[in-house]
């Protein structure tokens, strides 16, 4: 059959009206897999999600470790949204949640100059767009004068360009800044600052497009916009315990350990074939499929003729996320972060709280700290020796209680493909929600959400997907699930 004649036989079993008693699968549990299963539920769909992990919450997750200081629970890395992330924030009220995920009430980003061991700061006041970081970027030290003129020069440009124009898609994000009169030392102290913690990517490998969204939607849409919020428990009390607790109240089957091998149309809907450990394989019958797992998993499930040019999404590249995690005998870091320039140190965490260190009989005044590394494609294979050798020093030159410090427990988590890579030209290759096959939907961060690959993008492809599957089936748009603004 060729590929025309498949995407024929797929549209002509497009559904007709309204089935009572629809089934849907979603395959993924993840933030994208666990929205979607949740608006599919909550329209009266009967939902099966299946998830090969012993877990829910995707590449947002914890675990647990003994070390010296005790058992900890630990994150596989640093998750921070901004108050711009509205859907993320719907997702954890419908969680139950978001007392566990505060956000800051102004952002304020503690930023220290390694080489001049000086701080700065950048904060917002409560005064209009863009006025709200005038007053700190006129006293942040990181940057002459003349720098500083060039940075609202450059960020009136930003806000002229519409991050949705496919033109920016081609560009890249640090020749654009160079050609707006942008030095190394403003790129590095302020631009790569937010974007590559945002975009896992520096702004020579960055898109225009995205980049603008980054910039435009955080720090120039509202005044509270980038206030920073992260989770003050586990990140898996959040994404996997509680996601568990709202799925099963929403009637959703949740399968773990469960691996979907294969998804075809038959005549009597879709069949899902899994497989799960030691006791075989099974088929799931369902009206609708929702695909939320990364994208070359994604390319291997999708019947044929489901995408036009479907191999572009083997051209999604990967961008990687290195985690360092040390565990000091005493307090060094008085801040709950900061951010480093002019140092190999991108963002440290304090984490002694959430890892349930500060509660245990042999915490004895111990401090956990966690190093997030962004766009790490240098770092990210290089053995834990080699990595203890080059940051230990590092931390101890930011952290001047660091030294003398005995260190109680150092380790490293990888996510080796974390984020897609937003390399110029990934916008034409990321696919809508709906495929040309009725009924098989495609969910995840690295979909066509407009977003860098945040939990944001997750969870608003997730909500994408479940819309587009009700829509087909016939429910009207009053009982959709309601798009984040």
């Amino acid at each position: 059959m060729t590929s025309a004649d498949a995407r024929a036989g797929l549209r002509s079993a497009r559904p007709s009206g309204r089935p009572e008693g629809a089934a849907a699968v979603v395959i993924g549990g993840g933030l994208a897999g666990t929205t979607a299963a949740l608006a599919l539920a909550d329209a009266g769909l009967r939902v099966t999600l299946v998830e090969g992990r012993p877990r829910l919450g995707g590449l947002v997750f914890s675990f647990r470790r003994d070390s010296a200081a005790g058992e900890l629970t630990v994150d596989n890395g640093q998750h921070v949204f901004l108050r711009c992330c509205t859907a993320y924030e719907q997702f954890l009220q419908r969680l139950d949640a978001a007392h566990l995920v505060p956000l800051q009430d102004r952002m304020d980003v503690p930023v220290l100059d390694a080489d001049r061991m000086r701080l700065g700061r950048l904060r917002r006041t409560a005064l209009p767009v863009p006025l709200h970081l005038a007053g700190s970027l006129a006293r942040y030290p990181h940057l002459s004068p003349a720098e500083r003129a060039g940075v609202v020069r450059a960020t009136l440009a930003l806000k002229r360009l519409d991050p949705a124009d496919p033109a920016l898609d081609g560009v890249d994000f640090g020749s654009w800044l160079r050609r707006h009169g942008q030095s190394a030392r403003a790129i590095e102290a302020l631009w790569d600052l937010v974007g590559v913690a945002t975009l896992n990517a520096t702004a020579d490998d960055a898109s225009l497009g995205l980049a603008a969204k980054v910039f435009r939607t955080g720090l120039l849409s509202d005044p509270g916009a980038a206030d920073i919020g992260w989770a003050k428990v586990p990140l898996g009390d959040v994404h996997d315990t509680l996601a568990r607790t709202a799925l099963d109240k929403a009637g959703v089957r949740v399968e773990l350990r469960t691996r979907a091998t294969a998804v075809t149309r038959g005549a009597d809907g879709w069949q899902v074939s899994v497989e799960s450990g030691p006791h075989g394989g099974e088929q799931l019958t369902a009206d609708t499929v929702v695909l939320a797992v990364p994208q070359r998993e994604t390319h291997g499930l999708l019947p044929d003729g489901a995408l036009d040019d479907q191999d572009r999404l083997r051209d999604i590249g990967t961008a990687p996320i290195l985690n360092l995690h040390v565990v000091y005998d005493r307090k060094v870091l008085r801040r709950p972060f900061f951010a480093a320039i002019g140092s190999p140190v991108q963002w440290v965490f304090d984490r002694t709280d959430a890892s349930g260190l500060a509660g245990l009989p042999e915490g004895g005044g111990s401090q956990y700290l966690a190093v997030s590394q962004s766009a790490a494609q240098e770092e990210i294979d290089e053995p834990v020796a080699k990595l203890r050798a080059r940051y230990l020093p590092e931390l101890e030159r930011l952290l001047p209680a660091a030294r003398g410090a005995r260190i109680r427990d150092f380790f490293v988590t990888r996510e080796r493909t974390a984020t897609f890579a937003p390399a110029p030209g990934v916008g034409r290759l990321r696919p809508a929600a709906r495929t040309q096959a009725p009924g098989l939907f495609l969910a995840g961060a690295w979909t066509a959400t407009g977003w860098p690959a945040t939990m944001e993008s997750a969870v608003r492809s997730g909500t994408a997907a479940a819309r587009e599957a009700l829509t087909e089936l016939g429910f009207p748009q009053g009982q959709l699930p309601q798009e984040a603004a």
